[in-house]
């Protein structure tokens, strides 16, 4: 009989703890919800980046850049016809001619009677004629001398306005001169100077789209 009574405890002691842990599932089971939930269609955002693109190349198949001279005495020149193109799909807020001496002498250095630079441009293609194996170039739309756009001493960094080049798509038809003043004297002979032209454009400034 004692036995029986021992049983008799321990199912009610399992039973009891039955009961608890089903009373925390139903409270748990009270806490749980359903949650309703919907989203908008996707917005779809696309951005491609424009592209600044400004090329330099020989106008015609007789010209040649760089350009080379020997035996330049005061009053002569060498010009060569370049076409300025921008290839890209921007405009550009601005461009930018920078000349520098890679091998500099008085030729360079004294900004007076030393090399002089020159750029104009033509509405179309510039008119080449050789004479004596001499190449000169004449502009046959407008004025036959060209659009002055620079003139400086060879070294220099200069602005550059009214290009074409300015919009996607354009080219303009430069003309590069460079020319020693009937100034110089004896102290220029001998001496050798190398230079470098290049155009730099710069982009527009970015805008809310």
């Amino acid at each position: 009989m004692t036995a029986t009574t021992t049983r008799g405890r321990n199912t009610r002691k399992v039973l009891g703890s039955l009961g608890v842990i089903g009373a925390a599932a139903a409270v748990a089971g009270m806490g749980t919800f359903g949650t309703f939930t919907d989203s908008t269609a996707p917005l779809n955002a696309s951005v491609t980046s424009g592209t600044l693109s400004l090329d330099l190349n020989a106008a015609n198949s007789t010209a040649t850049l760089p350009m080379t001279a020997t035996g330049f005495v005061p009053g002569d020149s060498i010009s060569r016809p370049v076409d300025l193109a921008n290839t890209g799909n921007l405009a550009f807020a601005g461009i930018q001619l920078t000349s520098t001496a890679t091998t500099s002498s008085l030729l360079d250095t004294d900004k007076t009677n030393g090399l002089q630079l020159a750029v104009k441009s033509c509405p179309v293609a510039w008119t080449e004629t050789i004479t004596n194996n001499v190449a000169t170039y004449t502009c046959s739309s407008g004025a036959s001398t060209g659009t002055n756009l620079v003139n400086s001493p060879a070294v220099t960094n200069a602005t550059m306005s009214n290009l074409a080049s300015f919009n996607p798509n354009s080219t303009d038809h430069l003309l590069v001169t460079l020319s020693l003043p009937t100034g110089a004297d004896n102290t220029f002979q001998g001496k050798t100077s190398a230079l470098t032209v290049s155009f730099t454009g710069t982009q527009q400034t970015g805008t809310a789209r």
